[in-house]
């Protein structure tokens, strides 16, 4: 792993987290840099390597009650230097991808 970071949270669940993923889909929707994975796909650094994204999955673990979010980000890319550039496109009314790389360099 040349870069990046991978995060693996979890929380107590309120309730059986069956609407767990839809939350995270309807908070994510709007999102350009933010891709909640499909069921079952799990997020990688090497798959953020050069671009602006955070990769994230979302999981329950009914034994254990908690929800486990795993995300993963390319931490020179999306980390400051694109953070910064992210918030001027904001402050100066530019689109928020504007100069950021959505794509990576690895499929």
């Amino acid at each position: 792993m040349p870069r990046g970071i991978l995060a693996t949270c979890s929380a107590p669940l309120v309730g059986d987290g069956a609407d767990a993923r839809e939350v995270y889909a309807k908070a994510f929707a709007g999102e350009p840099f933010v891709h909640l994975l499909p069921e079952g796909e799990w997020p990688s650094t090497a798959a953020t390597l050069g671009a602006n994204t955070a990769l994230v999955q979302v999981a329950v673990d009914p034994d254990a009650r908690r929800l486990v979010v795993v995300a993963a980000i390319d931490n020179l890319t999306k980390g400051t230097a694109g953070g910064a550039i992210q918030s001027m496109n904001i402050a100066l009314g530019l689109p928020e991808t504007a100069g950021l790389p959505v794509a990576g360099v690895a499929p």
